[in-house]
């Protein structure tokens, strides 16, 4: 039997800031409300967050990366990339290669 990770309780329990400390979390899902209309519909809150983290507020931003660059972003996931790129295939644009 493999003994099961368990998360600990404080604010040491994420290495991550946003979800670490929620009164940060809460301020930058209303700074990435201010971006939501900018990429496809359907992009998580955890992806927008990411972008607004990363510097990306447009669309157009991303095809200064790769989409493993932006696969990296902590919190962007494949179905956000995938959204992403269909976005961007919508405007004749793609990642960067």
């Amino acid at each position: 039997m493999v003994p099961r990770k368990t998360k600990r309780r404080g604010s040491d329990a994420s290495c991550c800031p946003l979800t670490s400390k929620p009164g940060l979390r809460l301020a930058s899902d209303a700074q990435t409300a201010s971006i939501k209309g900018n990429f496809p519909k359907g992009i998580a809150q955890p992806a927008l967050r990411a972008l607004f983290a990363a510097g990306f507020t447009t669309l157009e931003q991303l095809t200064t990366i790769s989409e493993d660059e932006l696969l990296g972003l902590h919190g962007m996931g494949p179905d956000a990339v995938r959204k992403i790129r269909e976005g961007l295939h919508e405007r004749g644009l793609g990642f960067r290669r």
